[in-house]
């Protein structure tokens, strides 16, 4: 399954973002881990979820992040939660490539069994119609 929070700059994504992965810790009997460009969340979320920074690994782009995505599922076998934060700063493509980017996503949700949130800083009325089909809202 994927949940998008969604919301212009200043909405409370990343306070939201933040609560629902140290919720997830919480009732995980798995692991939590939570995908960042940079390290501003190492002191919000709890030390038990795995902070990943894209920056280390140099992904960009849409592709980049799915085969990480990707490679943190197939490496991790109880990896029951993924978080994505700022997923327009880790693909500077923004929207034109997120249809696709969600629906290949999901399906590796589907397929794995994990439950992944992006976070997209953009007003929902912006995003193409075809995601509503594949995910749900915050």
């Amino acid at each position: 399954m994927v949940t998008l929070l969604t919301g212009k700059k200043g909405t409370g994504k990343t306070k939201k973002l933040i609560q629902l992965a140290n919720e997830a810790v919480a009732a995980s009997n798995g692991n939590v881990v939570v995908v960042e460009k940079g390290t501003k969340l190492t002191y919000d979320v709890t030390h038990k979820a795995r902070l990943v920074d894209t920056e280390q690994y140099n992904i960009e782009g849409y592709d980049a992040l799915f085969g990480f995505v990707s490679g943190i599922c197939a490496g991790n076998y109880d990896v029951t939660d993924v978080f994505v934060d700022g997923i327009f700063k880790i693909c500077p493509d923004g929207l034109s490539g997120l249809e696709a980017f969600v629906k290949k996503i999901s399906s590796l949700a589907d397929t794995a069994e994990t439950k992944v949130t992006l976070l997209i800083s953009a007003a929902e009325e912006d995003l193409p119609v075809g995601i509503n089909a594949v995910c749900e809202k915050v």
